[in-house]
C-alpha cells in the first residue's frame, strides 16, 4: 500500500511538473484590462465531490483535473485562483457577444427588477419586440416565431410542425448529425454516441455530404441522389421534412458539400416535404459571411430552429416559420410555460443589438478567416493535422495519426488539450471519433487572441 501511495504521489508530481513546464514555455496572453472578483466559494475538489454525489452520473468533463470556472469577461474565463484563460469554445458555441456583456446583463437585470415571469396569456412587450427583431433577420416569409427553452425543444417542435403540415411522418436527416436528445430529435440524430435504445420511428439518415471523410468527396450530386433513393425506396414517396445543419457542430465542424443543400431541398419539396434548417450552433453571425449558416448555401428553408447564440448563455431557443405553416398548431392547444419569458426575451433582444452595434458578424468573418489561414499554416507544419475546415468562428481542426488512412488521433487530442489548458487556452473537441478541435470562440475574439491561440496550439502539437 505504501509503495502504491508513493507511486501515485510521484505520478502526481510528474504531472504537476509537466504542467508547470508547459506553462513556463507558453507565449504571452494578450493584455486585458479586467481584475476578477475575489473568490471565496467552495474549491474544485468540493464541487467535484458534490457533483459526483448529487448530479447525474452521465455528466462528464474535460481535462484530467477539471477546471472550476468562476467568472467570465468578454472572451476570457477565470478559475478559482484568478487565473485567466482564453475561451475558444464559448460554452459550446453559445456565448456570442462575450461573457457577461454589460448591455445584455443590464437588459436582463432591468427586466428582472420589473417582471421576471408572468405568462403569454397576458400581453407583454418583451416577447413581441424580440419576435419582431428576430423576424427581421430572416428572409422571405419566415416571420412567425415560437419561443422555446433549448435547441432540442426547438427541433422537436419543428419536426412536429412538419409532420402536421404535410400529413406525412417520414423525416430525413444526415448521418453524423446531432439535433437533440428528446424523442423526435434523438431519432433525427445520427451518431450512436448520442442515441439510447428507445423507439425512434420515421427517420431516415442520408449519406453525409462530408468533403473530408464522405464516400463521394465533395460531389454534391451523388450525395443528393441518396436523398432521392431514400424517398423512393424508404417512404411512400411523400415525406414530412428534411432537417440539417449547414455545418455539423457536434459532428466535428463538418461543412456540407457546396451545392448539396439546394439539390436536397429540391428533392424533398418535390416529395411534399418541408426543409428545416438547424441553426442552433451556426446561427447568429457565427459563420461571419452571413447571419445564418443556411445563407452560405443560397437556400431559404421553410422552418428555422435556433438556440445557443440567441441568448448569449440564457436558456432560450426559437422556431421561425411562415404564417401558413404556423397555423398547424392552432388545431389543438400548444403552450410553452417558459417559452418567451420576459427575462429571456429581453436578454435576446439585447444580444441582437450588441451583434449589430459592435459589428461582430464582420469580426467573425475577418478574424475567423485570418485564424483559419493560420491554422492551415499549422497543418503544413504538423503531420497530425488531417483537415482544417469551417468558416468564421465555427472552425474545426481534425487530428489523425495517418493522413492517408485518416486514423483518428483520439488520445493525442486529449493530450494536446491538456497542454493548451496549461498554457491558458480552452478549446472544445467533438466529431464521431472525438478527434476534432471545435474552435467556436465568442465573436469578440481579436487578432491578438487568434495569434495567441495558434502559437499555443503549435507548442501543444509539438509536444505530442
Amino acid at each position: 500500500m505504501m509503495r502504491q501511495g508513493a507511486g501515485n504521489l510521484v505520478r502526481r508530481f510528474s504531472r504537476l511538473a509537466a504542467a508547470a513546464e508547459t506553462a513556463a514555455a507558453a507565449p504571452r496572453m494578450p493584455a486585458f484590462d479586467h481584475v476578477p472578483l475575489p473568490y471565496d466559494g467552495p474549491s474544485a475538489a468540493e464541487i467535484a465531490r458534490k457533483r459526483a454525489e448529487y448530479l447525474s452520473p452521465s455528466l462528464f468533463h474535460f481535462y484530467s483535473k477539471p477546471l472550476n470556472i468562476v467568472e467570465g469577461k468578454r472572451q476570457y474565463l477565470y478559475d478559482e485562483h484568478g487565473r485567466r484563460y482564453l475561451d475558444a469554445f464559448a460554452g459550446i458555441a453559445t456565448v456570442c457577444c462575450g461573457h457577461c456583456h454589460p448591455d445584455v446583463v443590464d437588459a436582463i437585470t432591468a427586466q428582472a427588477r420589473r417582471l421576471q415571469h408572468s405568462t403569454v396569456l397576458y400581453l407583454n412587450h418583451a416577447i413581441a419586440d424580440f419576435a419582431e427583431a428576430l423576424a427581421s433577420k430572416l428572409p422571405g416569409d419566415l416571420k412567425v416565431v415560437f419561443f422555446t427553452n433549448s435547441g432540442t425543444e426547438a427541433n422537436e417542435l419543428a419536426i412536429l410542425m412538419a409532420r402536421l403540415y404535410t400529413g406525412s411522418h417520414d423525416i430525413i436527416s444526415l448521418r453524423n448529425s446531432y439535433h437533440g436528445n428528446a424523442a423526435g430529435t434523438m431519432g433525427a440524430t445520427a451518431q450512436k454516441n448520442w442515441k439510447f435504445n428507445v423507439v425512434q420511428s420515421g427517420v431516415h439518415h442520408a449519406v453525409n455530404p462530408d468533403p473530408y471523410r464522405g464516400a463521394f468527396g465533395s460531389d454534391a450530386e451523388k450525395y443528393a441522389r441518396d436523398v432521392q433513393e431514400i424517398i423512393e425506396f424508404g417512404t411512400t414517396g411523400q415525406v414530412a421534412g428534411f432537417i440539417s445543419e449547414a455545418i455539423q457542430g457536434v459532428g466535428g465542424i463538418v461543412e456540407v458539400s457546396p451545392g448539396y443543400l439546394p439539390l436536397a431541398y429540391e428533392k424533398v419539396r418535390k416529395a411534399g416535404g418541408l426543409c428545416i434548417a438547424d441553426e442552433v450552433q451556426a446561427g447568429f453571425a457565427r459563420v461571419g459571411s452571413h447571419f445564418w449558416g443556411f445563407e452560405t448555401h443560397g437556400v431559404v428553408p421553410d422552418i428555422v430552429t435556433m438556440a445557443k447564440g440567441i441568448g448569449n448563455g440564457i436558456p432560450l431557443g426559437a422556431v421561425v416559420t411562415t404564417p401558413e405553416i404556423a397555423q398547424v398548431l392552432t388545431r389543438r392547444c400548444y403552450f410553452n410555460t417558459f417559452g418567451g419569458n420576459p427575462l429571456c426575451t429581453a436578454g435576446g433582444l439585447a444580444v441582437l443589438k450588441v451583434l449589430e452595434k459592435e459589428r461582430l458578424q464582420e469580426n467573425a468573418f475577418v478574424i475567423g478567416s485570418y485564424l483559419k489561414d493560420r491554422l492551415r499554416g499549422l497543418q503544413e507544419k504538423h503531420e497530425i493535422i488531417g483537415d482544417v475546415r469551417g468558416t468564421g468562428f465555427m472552425l474545426g481542426v481534425e487530428l489523425v495519426t495517418d493522413r492517408q488512412l485518416k486514423t483518428p488521433a483520439r488520445e493525442e487530442i486529449c493530450n494536446a488539450m491538456e497542454h493548451m489548458k496549461d498554457m491558458g487556452v480552452l478549446v472544445g473537441k467533438g466529431g464521431f471519433y472525438g478527434n476534432v478541435f471545435r474552435i467556436t470562440p465568442p465573436l469578440c475574439f481579436s487578432k491578438e487572441d487568434a495569434d495567441f491561440f495558434v502559437e499555443v496550439m503549435d507548442i501543444a502539437l509539438s509536444k505530442l
